[in-house]
């Protein structure tokens, strides 16, 4: 006799574009009812169109996750979650030989640490950045420690963006990351 699944239990799509970013989601997400794991929203949208869903081209599939405003795409019975892709951040500029950031007409220096983790976070706006990827990036190795040191530079950079009077943040991904966001 098969195994029916009930009627609420949840698919959670995670797209990661390595196959290391892949194996840390599965890891975070393994306690999921149904999980896929992909290395872009293409795949993630053929995997639906095969079971009868449709996302509209206006949504796509993320690994944002968790926003409240999102459309939800009806499947017969199931239903399915599918996430905006973020508005892109044109205003914020990142001056890479001054250290310095800029929205509109203001701007705000910064350290060595706080340029190198925004400079990651403005390349892909909306794009989670694992916590492993951002230490890499920023620190040069891989250890990650307890992870303070990455909270404190986040809310450093939070403080300057908000002294700036910008309209984006840096949005925590519980247990995977961050990424850079309008605030609402």
């Amino acid at each position: 006799m098969p195994i029916e699944r009930p009627s609420d239990s949840s698919l959670i799509i995670g797209v990661a574009a390595s196959t290391a970013e892949r194996v840390h989601l599965a890891r975070l997400l393994g306690g999921a009812d149904a999980l896929l794991l992909v290395s872009n929203a293409d795949q993630a949208r053929a995997f639906l169109e095969l079971t009868g869903v449709t996302v509209a081209p206006s949504a796509a599939i993320s690994a944002a996750g968790g926003v409240p405003d999102v459309p939800t795409v009806a499947a017969g019975e199931r239903r399915i979650q599918a996430v905006r892709e973020p508005e892109p951040v044109a205003e914020l500029r990142l001056d890479v030989h001054r250290r310095v950031v800029r929205w509109k007409d203001r701007e705000m220096p910064l350290t060595r640490l706080e340029h190198d983790f925004l400079h990651c976070l403005v390349a892909e706006p909306g794009r989670v950045w694992t916590y492993q990827r951002l230490h890499h990036a920023v620190w040069g190795n891989e250890h990650l420690g307890h992870g303070s040191h990455i909270h404190s530079v986040v809310k450093r950079l939070r403080q300057k963006l908000t002294n700036l009077g910008a309209t984006v943040t840096i949005h925590a991904v519980r247990g995977v990351g961050f990424h850079l966001l309008p605030t609402t």
